[in-house]
């Protein structure tokens, strides 16, 4: 048995979760405060939120800056801790992945129970994300490992399994060439804002969409545009994608195969700063290190444009998930073996 912690925030982590489950030889549980998605091919743990209530109560939530999110005397923190040593108790788990919680990673070891961490970008060397990525059997890392990221020490490197990127839509068939080859058509930006949060207004988007006659725009998340459960067809429609540098994000649009406009947003660590660099290095998509002014933006589709979206393979391979399970399996069976 393989326990698998989700975070709340945003969907990527979800995402990432479901795609590792589904090509995972071992039985997978999910343990979140989100609710079980749909398909899910395991036991789903439900957790108690850790962050309701008066922030003004919390107290020194990081602990001496030894955690990252411990609010104090916090029935709910207490109730998802005590939720999952319950379950590890019952279960006994082979493994535990985090994705990604430094608490709950920390738990788990304590616990007796071997942990893998997804890893980020971005600046690492805090004393919390040190104790997580030290404790750990395994780091995957979904970017290629022909970018990797800078500064890391040497035994975190010995233990990271580069996956690639990946996806739900890993295995789907961009838009065939034709229907990009028509030029007789208005051609078309999506703009994926995604649910972990923005860092643009709707007056900035409105005036790159006056600043790029010849473009229809269309918005998918954030407050102001709508949503789909599959945005894959309006992924395949999209001439030029613009989006934040969330992992899930890029993945999903290096899937489609789609050129793009890509915006880090504010994260804490600089974690979608430091991926816009490494995006920018291997020319994988025009990077603007913040909302550019609107004048710039016909030249920057433009851009993109040209440049298109086949160079993206080598940020997504396809396999990522598939890579993610089997060495998730190798540390299950070393330990079985050991």
């Amino acid at each position: 048995m393989i326990g698998y912690y989700v975070h709340h925030h945003g969907s990527g982590h979800l995402h990432r979760a479901r795609s590792i489950a589904a090509h995972s030889p071992f039985p997978v549980t999910g343990l979140s405060s989100l609710p079980a998605p749909q398909g899910w091919p395991g036991p789903w743990v439900s957790l108690p939120r850790d962050d309701d209530g008066d922030p003004a109560t919390f107290g020194d939530v990081t602990a001496g800056g030894r955690l990252h999110w411990a609010p104090v005397l916090h029935a709910g923190l207490r109730g998802r801790m005590a939720r999952i040593a319950e379950w590890v108790a019952a279960t006994s788990p082979a493994l535990l992945v985090s994705d990604v919680s430094v608490e709950v990673a920390l738990l788990a070891r304590l616990l007796g129970t071997p942990t893998a961490v997804a890893a980020m970008r971005g600046e690492r060397g805090d004393a919390p994300h040190r104790t997580a990525y030290d404790l750990a059997e395994l780091l995957l890392a979904p970017w290629p490992s022909t970018l990797p990221e800078p500064g890391w020490p040497r035994h975190w490197r010995a233990k990271t399994v580069h996956t690639g990127a990946f996806s739900r839509f890993d295995g789907r068939s961009p838009a065939p060439p034709e229907a990009r080859a028509d030029r007789t058509r208005t051609r078309r930006v999506l703009l994926l804002m995604g649910s972990g949060g923005r860092d643009v207004s709707a007056a900035e988007i409105a005036a790159a969409r006056a600043a790029s006659p010849g473009w229809r725009w269309t918005t998918l998340g954030g407050p102001d545009g709508r949503w789909e459960a599959d945005p894959w067809p309006a992924l395949c429609a999209a001439d030029v994608v613009v989006t934040h540098a969330g992992q899930n994000a890029l993945a999903e649009c290096a899937a489609a195969r789609r050129p793009a406009v890509v915006v880090p947003q504010e994260r804490p660590f600089g974690e979608q700063a430091a991926t816009g660099r490494a995006l920018a290095r291997d020319r994988l998509a025009v990077v603007a290190t913040r909302w550019p002014d609107a004048a710039d933006w016909a030249a920057l589709l433009e851009q993109a444009y040209a440049r298109g979206g086949e160079r993206w393979s080598r940020w997504a391979p396809g396999d990522g998930a598939a890579r993610a399970a089997r060495a998730l399996a190798d540390v299950v069976r070393r330990r079985e073996t050991a």
